[in-house]
C-alpha cells in the first residue's frame, strides 16, 4: 500500500494519464468506473463499488472532471464509511458527492 501523499499523487496522475486529447478536461463515466476500480478498488472497495453503482445509475453526469475525481479521493480518506457520520454537506466540495451521499442514504433506508 502506498503512503497517503504518494497515493494522492498516483491518483491524480491516473486521471491525467487518461486525458488523451490536448484540451480534454474530463473523462467519460464508463472509463471513470474502470479507472476507479483499478486505482482505488483494493484500498476503498466498498466506497468504490457504491460510487460506481451510483455513477452507472444516475443521469446527471456524463463525464467527471479533475475536481470531482480528487473530491472522491478526499471523500474516501476523510469520511467515515458506511455510516457517513463525518460527512458535512455544508462544506465546499463537488456537488456530485452530495448527490452520491443522498443516493446512499435513500438506498440505505
Amino acid at each position: 500500500m502506498l503512503e497517503p501523499s504518494t497515493f494522492v499523487e498516483f491518483y491524480s496522475y491516473a486521471f491525467q494519464y487518461c486525458l488523451t486529447e490536448e484540451k480534454q478536461k474530463s473523462i467519460d463515466i464508463e472509463s471513470i468506473c474502470e479507472l476507479l476500480d483499478l486505482v482505488s478498488g483494493t484500498q476503498f472497495h466498498a466506497q468504490v463499488d457504491l460510487f460506481v453503482e451510483y455513477l452507472k445509475a444516475q443521469n446527471d453526469y456524463k463525464v467527471i472532471n479533475m475536481d470531482q475525481w480528487m473530491g472522491f479521493s478526499r471523500f474516501c480518506n476523510e469520511i467515515s464509511f458506511p455510516d457517513l457520520s463525518s460527512y458535512d454537506p455544508n462544506l465546499a466540495g463537488p456537488l456530485i458527492l452530495d448527490n452520491f451521499v443522498e443516493w446512499l442514504e435513500a438506498k440505505q433506508s
